[in-house]
């Protein structure tokens, strides 16, 4: 710190008890300290008004009045100013100098030296705030889904006060009262406990006087210590002493309270970037947004729409294959919702004219999942849909996707071949990657090496090699699955044979003795191979290298909860009869609470297994039609999906309507 040099102060200004009688014909002219640097001020040590000389440049003794603010010294021919008196009175310190050019000068740069932002996000931060018109940097951080009591440390400590986490158990409730609830939630305050004669108020911004200024005049007190503190934990703590209720609904209500009902029909159009990217950053679209996602997740749902009407939006979640509307937010929250959920993975949200595809990775209650998010425009504005990725979804053995005994025995005799082609088929969303996925993990990965190409990797599997396609650098199926083959592999898995190409590199691959394993789109197992012999593949190489193919749907699965019986009407119990089912009452689903009234939670597999033998592989081989093909097969053995489908009806575990609704009669 500084120091006041007091004697040499007082020597300037002359001490009255070292004063001298004035000898006649001492000069008028002010005595300068020896001391005294350049530019000091020069004093007169006999007591009076010192007489400056005449000097042109000040317009002294010429009758001219000069601002002395404006006075030029001798010496340096500079202004000088009052204060320039006093430039020796206060010396600083090193410690009180400007900060090492090393510190950092940012709360991106303060949490990436610090290991709580990686490069990427800072790179990612950086792009954001060259688009966001000014905003503050710690805004931009909460988008982008850094955790806000990082980012509040860091604003702490390049603030220079301290950072504070608690919780509702810590903060001063009769000090809260004495706020008012209503005002700490609005602006973000809360008094937290008291440290003798001080109160310890918690904000979330470091440089609001008026604000501490307000706290002060309502608690009655003069001195307060300000920490910085995470506003969740303000709300958190808040909704708890309140005691609330249900922190879901609660949170919705709190949403939808900073939503104006009235202004529904009222469609706002605003071609600027910088306008969306504001509304997307504001507290009730974040929390909406992150409330739609819990939902789903709590839900079981699959995929989440975000469809723009033309006065209406409607949010709607994929259950057990079924769309649901599950909300309906006012109309004009549409662009901020879209620009939030771009910020989130990653896209352009000042472009609304071309589809953009990304994802988002995050954890939503402990659990951590990937959503797929695609955009597409529309007339109405830019539709939305995100597909969750949980990890967990797929975490089922081959047991219980639903497969009959002799079914299963067989498939697993199948993926046990050492090689030779594979295929399961079946429309989007019908479960093939699921299949896939529990395949290979029932084969011994320990002793395998075991690689996928796909497009895209949706779920990351322990001990497989796993290869994403990029269509934009030419990394099509074909070239990623040539490559693999010179990588020693066991067993291939191809995400879909699309192509020519990818056919015929499959079809070598499983004749020099490896095993693949993939997808194609097709309505049931014998068009498989009518389709890869239109692809462009020799009907007797199909003949030669197709082990087995497998076609499948889902259907839902009756309510455990609410499971009861019905009669069969007549007009149904002659079909029935025609399919093996002989019963007056069938199990149906009421409806309860636990599945939405629908009568069906969850779903079960319908399987149809094609097994080639030599006399199938003949056939293959002179190009049969399908329709032909389809019923010898059925004459060898084969168990349609419809017949796979009744079983399970029989069996309780679904009914005659959903297995109608994805099957169709195919003989």
């Amino acid at each position: 710190m500084g120091r006041f040099d007091i004697e040499r102060l007082l020597r300037e200004l002359g001490d009255p008890a070292d004063e001298a009688p004035r000898e006649p014909g001492a000069s008028d002219l002010p005595v300068k300290s020896p001391d005294a640097g350049d530019g000091d001020l020069a004093v007169d040590r006999s007591g009076s008004v010192p007489a400056m000389r005449p000097d042109f440049r000040t317009g002294d003794g010429l009758g001219v009045e000069i601002d002395p603010t404006l006075a030029i010294s001798d010496d340096h021919m500079r202004p000088t100013r009052p204060d320039d008196a006093l430039r020796d009175l206060y010396v600083p310190d090193a410690a009180d100098g400007p900060s090492n050019e090393s510190d950092p000068v940012d709360i991106v740069e303060a949490m990436n030296r610090a290991g709580t932002l990686s490069d990427q996000e800072v790179e990612t931060a950086r792009r954001l705030l060259a688009q966001s018109g000014g905003r503050p940097v710690a805004e931009v951080l909460l988008e982008m889904g850094v955790a806000e009591h990082a980012v509040q440390a860091a604003v702490a400590e390049l603030a220079g006060i301290p950072f504070l986490r608690f919780d509702a158990d810590a903060v001063d409730e009769s000090g809260l009262q004495r706020l008012g609830i209503d005002f700490c939630r609005d602006r973000l305050v809360v008094p937290i406990r008291s440290e003798g004669a001080r109160t310890i108020v918690g904000t979330t911004t470091p440089d609001d006087v008026f604000l501490l200024d307000d706290v002060k005049r309502r608690l009655g007190i003069s001195v307060v210590r300000h920490v910085l503190v995470c506003g969740g934990e303000i709300e958190s703590a808040i909704q708890r002493i309140e005691g609330g209720g249900d922190a879901g609904s609660s949170e919705v209500d709190a949403i939808l309270a900073d939503v104006d009902e009235d202004d529904v029909e009222f469609e706002k159009q605003d071609d600027e970037a910088t306008d969306l990217e504001a509304e997307a950053e504001s507290s009730p679209v974040v929390r909406y947004v992150n409330h739609i996602i819990q939902s789903a997740l709590k839900e079981g749902a699959s995929d989440i729409h975000l469809e723009p009407g033309e006065k209406t939006l409607k949010v709607r979640l994929r259950i057990d294959g079924i769309l649901f509307e599950m909300m309906t937010p006012p109309r004009r929250m549409h662009g901020a919702l879209t620009s939030r959920i771009k910020i989130m993975a990653n896209l352009d949200i000042a472009e609304r004219r071309l589809p953009q595809d990304g994802r988002i990775r995050a954890t939503v209650l402990g659990r951590k999942l990937d959503l797929r998010v695609s955009t597409v425009p529309t007339a109405h504005g830019e539709k939305t849909v995100m597909r969750i990725l949980d990890d967990s979804a797929i975490q089922v053995s081959l047991d219980e996707l639903g497969f009959a005994d002799d079914t299963l025995l067989i498939w697993k005799k199948q993926i046990e071949q050492p090689h030779g082609i594979i295929l399961v088929t079946g429309p989007t969303g019908s479960g093939k990657t699921t299949t896939l996925y529990s395949s290979l993990r029932q084969m011994d990965l320990k002793r395998l090496n075991v690689s996928t190409v796909e497009d895209p990797v949706e779920y990351a599997l322990e001990g497989v090699t796993q290869i994403q396609t990029h269509n934009a650098i030419d990394m099509t199926f074909a070239r990623a699955l040539k490559a693999l083959l010179r990588q020693d592999p066991d067993v291939v898995m191809v995400g879909e044979i699309r192509d020519h190409e990818t056919a015929s590199v499959a079809v070598q691959a499983a004749l020099t003795g490896h095993l693949v394993l993939s997808t194609l789109h097709t309505n049931d197992a014998p068009s498989s191979i009518t389709r890869l012999i239109n692809i462009g593949v020799e009907p007797f190489l199909v003949g030669a290298a197709l082990n087995g193919v497998l076609a499948q749907r889902l259907v839902r699965r009756i309510c455990p909860e609410c499971a009861t019986e019905t009669t069969v009407p007549d007009d149904m119990r002659d079909f029935l009869t025609v399919h093996g089912i002989h019963a007056d009452v069938l199990p149906v689903g009421a409806g309860c609470d636990c599945c939405r009234k629908t009568g069906y939670s969850g779903r079960v597999g319908l399987y149809e297994l094609l097994v080639l033998d030599d006399h199938l592989r003949d056939l293959i081989a002179s190009n049969p039609n399908v329709t032909e093909f389809r019923r010898i097969c059925c004459e060898r053995g084969m168990v349609t999906l419809r017949e796979d489908g009744f079983r399970k009806v029989s069996e309780g575990r679904t009914t005659v309507e959903e297995v109608l609704r994805v099957t169709e009669a195919t003989i």
